[in-house]
């Protein structure tokens, strides 16, 4: 249950980039890398158990299997050859297993997908459609736990700044009605919704889904709000709104599938947004698996010692400590601060002004639960102020007035409390 807050709403009005007009927006292609990264979410110590070794040759679009006899498994998006599989550590020390591809040259498609049948069953779309640019869980949607009564399709960008779905609906339009198509094919949703800004909604008019105009104003586009404002259903604390019967997709990956099932052909490129030191937005399409510096130098954008790279968008980013980081296939927004625009946190004490309770769409006594959770009170947190209500809007740290890292404390206590889930499952 959420405490019932002492003050009202409060939020700042912060909008989203505003997009449409009717013309297409340019769009600046990387070259291809001498060398490519592919992050994989498998355990690296089953690494041994991979069908690849150091050595190994690859195909472009290859499906690689992880285990013997389990599902699990990755697509190649280079043509190369393995240098080295290594162990990569992300957020909130979550792994990865990184696998290095050297000498990089054109692209050898991999003939098995073009040969497999019919691409649109359901056994073909879960062989090799489980990982696709923007990030779609074919099988969630497929055979999903609770019965869904609807997909929403994020015409909309969750953060600010970025608008990679929204060149997506207003790029290619006919790409995202066939993958509208094929999703209702493939599911059994009852509905299928897609989200727009209102300079877009006329690019949605002719697919065959409900179009809801989101407002411009953040976070309005976070599924959790929009679970709230069309669903009139609030997601209830430790829960999904896929729990609730609601699955939420990019439109990029929408677009992604239905080009794999028309063209026989993986999608291994991504979009994204880049915000550069000087604030001068960019779509760039780049393949999954390059690093970030090799799109830097490609656009002569320089680095230096104290500037800050994000992942993501200004409110939700993730920092990253090197660019080595490659292109994934959930790279929506890359931004480059400059070290003198960096607004530094602070390790002081919560001082109490209340602003960050007053910006709280979730109505979360942040005040009381920061308190709790810079000293480590994980349990306490969720169990007294309602850390799992949250829904990572980062508002309460764009409001502190003491300069309070907020939002990455509320990040590790849900980080913890997932852990110490996963021990305790681990345990038995």
């Amino acid at each position: 249950m959420i405490k019932k807050p002492f003050f009202g709403w409060g939020s700042p009005r912060l909008k989203y980039p505003a997009i449409g007009g009717g013309e297409k927006e340019p769009v600046t292609e990387i070259p291809l890398p001498q060398k490519a990264s592919i992050l994989i979410d498998y355990p690296f110590e089953k690494i041994t158990e991979m069908f690849l070794k150091k050595g190994d040759r690859v195909k472009t679009g290859q499906r690689i299997r992880l285990s013997e006899g389990g599902n699990d498994y990755f697509i190649s998006t280079v043509t190369g050859t393995v240098e080295d599989i290594s162990i990569y550590t992300g957020y909130m020390g979550r792994t990865y297993s990184a696998i290095h591809i050297e000498g990089v040259t054109e692209d050898q498609w991999d003939p098995t997908l073009s040969n497999a049948g019919d691409r649109l069953s359901t056994e073909i779309c879960l062989k090799f459609f489980r990982r696709l640019p923007g990030i779609i869980d074919l099988e969630r949607l497929v055979d999903p736990v609770v019965p869904l009564d609807a997909i929403v399709i994020k015409g909309i960008d969750e953060d600010l700044l970025v608008k990679t779905n929204q060149l997506v609906l207003l790029n290619n339009p006919e790409g995202l009605t066939k993958g509208v198509r094929y999703l209702k094919e493939l599911t059994k949703a009852k509905r299928m919704i897609i989200t727009v800004p209102p300079g877009l909604s006329s690019d949605a008019g002719n697919m065959d889904a409900d179009v809801i105009k989101v407002k411009p104003v953040y976070p309005q586009a976070l599924p959790k709000m929009i679970m709230k404002n069309v669903f009139k259903r609030t997601v209830p604390a430790g829960m999904t709104c896929e729990d609730m019967g609601v699955a939420f997709i990019n439109a990029e990956a929408v677009v992604a599938l239905a080009d794999a099932i028309d063209n026989g052909v993986m999608p291994v490129d991504k979009n994204f947004t880049l915000i550069d030191k000087d604030g001068k937005s960019m779509n760039i399409r780049a393949r999954i698996g390059t690093s970030f510096k090799d799109v830097f130098e490609r656009l002569n954008i320089k680095t230096e010692h104290g500037d800050s790279i994000i992942l993501g968008g200004p409110m939700r980013g993730r920092s990253v400590y090197m660019e080595d980081m490659p292109v994934n296939y959930n790279t929506d927004a890359i931004i480059i601060q400059h070290k003198d625009d960096i607004t530094e946190n602070v390790d002081i004490p919560c001082i109490n002004c209340g602003e960050c309770v007053r910006a709280c769409p979730a109505g979360i006594q942040v005040n009381m639960l920061v308190r709790l959770l810079e000293n480590g009170l994980y349990d306490e947190a969720a169990r007294e102020y309602d850390l799992m209500s949250c829904i990572e809007c980062g508002l309460c740290t764009y409001v502190c007035t003491a300069r309070i890292p907020v939002f990455h404390y509320i990040m590790l206590g849900k980080a913890e409390l997932a852990k110490q889930k996963s021990r305790e499952v681990s345990n038995g």
